[in-house]
């Protein structure tokens, strides 16, 4: 590995794979995918991706970036995108992989403010014998067995479980880092704010100068706090908001594609289906399909270790 050119690059919507789930969370056992590379995951990066790692038994030598280290039992390894890192496992160890797509993580953190500028950077953390800690390794198991459930109001769980998750995890994150400088906590501020803001006005399409101007600073700066952030411009975010919204109403309503497609806030069906096919790689149709048929197996799902470079 002697440039980042050289390392594969994994990406959320490939030409052969689909994203299983439409609120982009995807969870599988460290097992299920390492035992099938003798242990042994090389190092790769990906886009648009954040993974959390979590080792309940075994343990496993990691690289990122350019350093190595041991990751333990009872070990937590958030990895954010474009990091390079790869695995060695010990054999048998026992553990999950939970990969979020950023619109998702956006979502889920736009109350921790601050907090979320210590999810930009990778680092592990150690769960304790006090009984937050006890609460964490019970949300993982209880995360890894909704996902694989078909029960009634699933995403909601699957979110709210995630949420107690990248809670523990920021607090943890930001502990290490307490001499987080003033400018980076201001923007941090800034970023955080912009998701509240898309939260609340992505049905109205509204332009990253209107984003820019609410909190006081011009889209350029705007763009590139948001490219600092989550290697994302603030459109791409706006987007993938959108995106993400119309997965959902896909897969977990009964409205036409048309009604989708204004639900969305989309004035014209046909831009929309071009909209939908140009950032989830299918049309609606196609996705909606594929959701009936079932394809949310676990061979079919994009791998979370990424076996598919772009």
């Amino acid at each position: 590995m002697s440039t980042v050119a050289a390392v594969p690059m994994y990406k959320l919507y490939g030409e052969h794979d689909n994203w299983p789930t439409p609120e982009m969370a995807h969870c599988e056992s460290i097992a299920a995918r390492s035992r099938l590379h003798n242990w042994h995951i090389k190092p790769h990066q990906h886009t648009g991706l954040f993974q959390i790692l979590y080792l309940e038994r075994g343990s496993a030598r990691i690289q990122l970036d350019d350093r190595q280290r041991m990751m333990h039992g009872d070990h937590v390894l958030m990895v954010p995108q474009i990091c390079i890192h790869g695995f060695e496992f010990a054999q048998d160890t026992v553990g999950h992989v939970v990969t979020l797509a950023y619109p998702l993580l956006n979502k889920l953190t736009r109350q921790m403010r601050d907090g979320l500028v210590a999810l930009t950077s990778p680092s592990l953390h150690a769960l304790g014998d006090d009984q937050e800690s006890a609460c964490i390794r019970m949300a993982f198991g209880a995360l890894d067995a909704e996902y694989r459930g078909s029960a009634p109001h699933r995403e909601a769980l699957i979110e709210s479980l995630l949420g107690a998750i990248l809670v523990w995890l920021t607090r943890h994150a930001m502990q290490m880092d307490a001499g987080m400088q003033h400018e980076t906590s201001r923007s941090a501020r800034h970023f955080a704010r912009f998701c509240e803001l898309l939260e609340d006005n992505y049905l109205q399409h509204r332009p990253v100068g209107y984003y820019a101007k609410q909190l006081g600073i011009t889209a350029s700066h705007l763009n590139l706090l948001c490219r600092q952030t989550v290697n994302r411009s603030a459109l791409e975010l706006i987007h993938e908001r959108m995106l993400l919204e119309a997965r959902r109403s896909l897969v977990y309503t009964s409205m036409t594609i048309s009604e989708v497609s204004y639900a969305i806030g989309f004035s014209d069906p046909a831009y929309f289906t071009r909209f939908f096919k140009r950032g989830a790689g299918c049309s609606p149709k196609d996705f909606r399909q594929r959701a009936v048929n079932g394809y949310s197996t676990e061979s079919q799902a994009e791998p979370s270790f990424g076996p598919h470079p772009e």
